[in-house]
């Protein structure tokens, strides 16, 4: 028979507890968010100078999307390599017919936060197949996008063509900066941390710790309880068909101008399976739209009208790779799902892929070398 008085005390203290795990996870989630920001200043304070003099290089549209690649992934900012592709044609420095393939490049070259993200479920091999497979969607749709769309732009333009006819119909146009909510709560201990380590290494040490601790304590606060009542929002709202998430990535990563923080945040949800890869794919799709945005309404404010053009070149690129993979998603899931279980199957396996990544920067870093030299 139950005791009254003790489920008397039960019933009193479950929301004590709810409210403790949702401070707690809220914490995890501002340390986790943190962490992003920190890695994002280690990259910049390291590859910031390294990528301008990269971009400088473009010599051709396939050294160009190489060098959004790689000076993408040193920054881990697609804005501020847009940013710096803007300033340099406006100079006169960088032609926009070299400008778009760069712009592809940088749509590739944005995720690498999302595989360091995937590495913190690596001694779970089942939640890393899935979490491997969100982060690595996103990279196989970009992948498949600009590699399907260079040939074409480099013979007839579309994307240059469609920037250039969107530059007139907007021309004259005020612009505006939106203000990142998320930056404004997180830069204080960003800029605090910056400040204590302006040292590349040990400020990307720090970063790595705060992610992998507050990933930890996101997985053990999900599990359970929270984690059915957390299915049921992103199922039945937030995520219920593939029009509300893309819808989601476009707001949010436009609200908080980071693509990289967006997607990151995804990866754990989806590996600890909260979301599934179908779920997070149109999500990823609107992240692409949702961080050419604040672009956009910044090369207004410049009155250029190669800077707009420019930063339209981003938004066309996207739309153009939506519309051809969209219809054809069942390909970069399946990539994703493969690559995933290829990934989580064995250490042996998970360092080989890892060397797969690695390999992927030296090589275009040695055709960039070599075409530069010609």
């Amino acid at each position: 028979m139950t005791d009254p008085p003790r489920l008397g005390i039960q019933l009193e203290t479950k929301p004590y507890i709810a409210v403790l795990q949702a401070v707690a996870f809220l914490l995890c989630l501002y340390l986790f968010f943190a962490s992003i920001e920190l890695m994002s200043a280690a990259f910049k304070m390291s590859g910031r100078g390294l990528a301008e003099q990269l971009l400088n290089t473009a010599s051709d549209p396939l050294a160009g999307l190489l060098i959004g690649f790689l000076a993408t992934s040193m920054i881990q900012s697609s804005s501020t390599t847009t940013t710096i592709v803007v300033g340099l044609v406006a100079s006169g420095a960088l032609t926009i017919e070299l400008a778009v393939p760069i712009i592809m490049g940088a749509n590739i070259g944005t995720t690498t936060t999302n595989t360091i993200v995937a590495i913190g479920h690596v001694t779970r091999p089942a939640e890393f197949e899935r979490a491997f497979a969100a982060s690595t969607v996103h990279d196989f749709f970009n992948l498949l996008a600009a590699f399907t769309i260079l040939p074409i732009e480099v013979f007839f333009h579309p994307v240059q063509k469609s920037a250039v006819f969107l530059q007139s119909t907007f021309a004259g146009a005020g612009g505006m900066k939106l203000a990142s909510p998320l930056k404004v709560v997180i830069r204080p201990l960003a800029d605090f941390v910056t400040g204590l380590v302006p040292s590349t290494l040990p400020l990307m040490i720090i970063a790595l710790l705060l992610l992998f601790i507050a990933l930890r304590g996101m997985m053990k606060i999900m599990q359970g309880a929270v984690l059915s009542r957390l299915e049921g929002l992103f199922d039945r709202v937030l995520f219920r068909n593939d029009a509300a998430s893309f819808t989601l990535g476009v707001v949010a990563t436009a609200s908080v101008q980071s693509s990289s923080a967006t997607t990151s945040l995804i990866v754990p949800l989806a590996g600890t399976g909260v979301l599934s890869l179908r779920q997070v794919f149109p999500y990823t799709l609107g992240a692409n739209i949702g961080t050419t945005i604040t672009a956009i309404l910044a090369s207004f404010a410049t009155g250029s009208p190669a800077a707009v053009t420019v930063a339209l070149a981003h938004l066309s690129f996207n739309i153009f790779a939506i519309v051809i993979y969209y219809p054809l998603k069942a390909l970069p899931l399946w990539m994703a799902t493969k690559w995933g279980r290829i990934a989580a199957q064995s250490k042996g396996n998970t360092a080989g892929v890892f060397a797969v990544y690695i390999a992927a920067h030296v090589i275009p870093l040695m055709y960039i070398l070599w075409s530069a030299r010609r």
